[in-house]
């Protein structure tokens, strides 16, 4: 039986009541890609960069639209402060890579015997960037790459890339706030369905299967991108425990997950009652809801990310939480940056002296963690406009209606 949206459906009841939700979405184009080279390229000559690495992953996709994963073979593009983009991959890779191709730029191929990162110094040589330049790597690229270029370059200096990668990447474009807002809708709508299957005996297993599936069905291809279901005690764990669990009457649950919409990501946490609460419960949900809207009113334009964690913490300090990271309260920062990763610039952390900007994205998530009992989280994302912050999603609106 249905309580507040809580149990009453089986799995194929609830999976038969989701739809595709991305029909009307594109994805970002070729113009904002060349927009987005364009602004990194500016930056770089007002900071004497002279050029910096993008290794496959999110940073090479972010500016060239190039998808590709990162391996032990070096794959990557140089974007030089002035001038045109070079790719540099195995030769054998080079047609797989040019028909993936957004923007335009010559594909450097390097056989297996031969060295990528004598191929990357002759490639800045042949650019114009000689010893005493300045290069930023791509803070994602593996060590073993760094190490390699530091031993195939003379007199450059080398920087840490998110001196341009996060300059560009924390403030995102209309497009992009599009596609976060409907991979949130997406996730949100599965989070309510994944409440109506809630049932005495269903283990977290289940849940996390059928979440997987029900985002495919709202229209994220690979399902979710990630996803924590924790029941009961287990609930006191942030990020889970190894072994799964099984739902008893009066569990606490905590819901954690997302998708990827077209480059894009949601993140997502609801924490309930499958029952009645206790009225130890019911207050700590309470104070978890007070202070994800504290956290939410000091995000002001302008104002530095530290400050919204503060506001969290003295919230939680009302309720007798804390002080700091101490527990029974939060035991980690308030938020993080999330975009094309799930984790990105700027953080919600005690002291970031970042400036709030419009554009930016972030979670609001001031778990409250009580040792050996439970744990709440709530966690909804919001963006950075001209005259303060909005929600992609909204709160949760009690501990046994969630959902309202």
């Amino acid at each position: 039986m249905a309580v507040n949206g809580i149990g009453g459906k089986t799995t194929a009841e609830a999976l038969s009541s989701l739809k595709d939700m991305t029909q009307d979405i594109s994805a970002v184009g070729k113009p904002e890609y060349l927009s987005r080279i364009a602004s990194a390229q500016a930056y770089m000559q007002q900071n004497d960069i002279a050029a910096v690495y993008l290794n496959a992953g999110t940073n090479m996709t972010y500016f060239t639209g190039l998808e590709w994963y990162a391996s032990e073979r070096l794959v990557g593009a140089i974007l030089p402060a002035n001038g045109d983009i070079v790719f540099i991959a195995p030769t054998f890779e080079i047609g797989s890579l040019s028909e993936r191709q957004l923007i335009e730029g010559e594909i450097i191929g390097w056989q297996e015997h031969e060295s990528p990162y004598t191929l990357f110094a002759n490639t800045l040589s042949n650019m114009g960037i000689s010893e005493g330049a300045t290069i930023g790597v791509d803070e994602s690229t593996a060590f073993f790459i760094v190490d390699g270029f530091n031993k195939a370059l003379s007199g450059i200096n080398i920087i840490n890339g998110s001196a341009v990668t996060a300059h560009c990447r924390m403030q995102k474009s209309e497009t992009e706030l599009a596609l976060i807002q409907r991979a949130m809708d997406m996730t949100i709508t599965v989070h309510k369905a994944a409440a109506s299957i809630l049932r005495e005996g269903i283990t977290t297993t289940e849940v996390e299967q059928f979440i997987h599936e029900a985002h495919k069905k709202v229209g994220a291809p690979a399902g979710s991108y990630f996803c924590i279901v924790l029941f009961g005690k287990a609930t006191s764990f942030p990020h889970g425990v190894k072994d799964p669990q099984v739902l008893k009457a009066n569990d606490m649950v905590l819901i954690d997950t997302g998708c990827k919409l077209k480059g894009y990501l949601s993140d997502i946490t609801r924490t309930y009652c499958f029952g009645t609460p206790t009225e130890k419960q019911a207050t700590m949900w309470e104070a978890e809801k007070a202070a994800q809207i504290a956290a939410f009113n000091a995000a002001k334009t302008g104002a530095p990310c530290g400050d919204v964690d503060a506001a969290a913490r003295a919230c939680l300090e009302t309720y007798e939480l804390g002080p700091d990271y101490n527990l029974p309260g939060l035991p980690h920062r308030t938020g993080h940056g999330i975009g094309m990763d799930i984790h990105e610039w700027p953080y919600l952390v005690k002291d970031n002296p970042q400036p709030l900007a419009k554009g930016m994205c972030f979670s609001n998530e001031p778990m409250i963690v009580v040792p050996g009992e439970f744990g709440i989280r709530l966690e909804d994302h919001f963006y950075m406009t001209d005259t303060g912050a909005a929600w992609f999603t909204e709160p949760a609106h009690s501990i046994e209606n969630p959902f309202g």
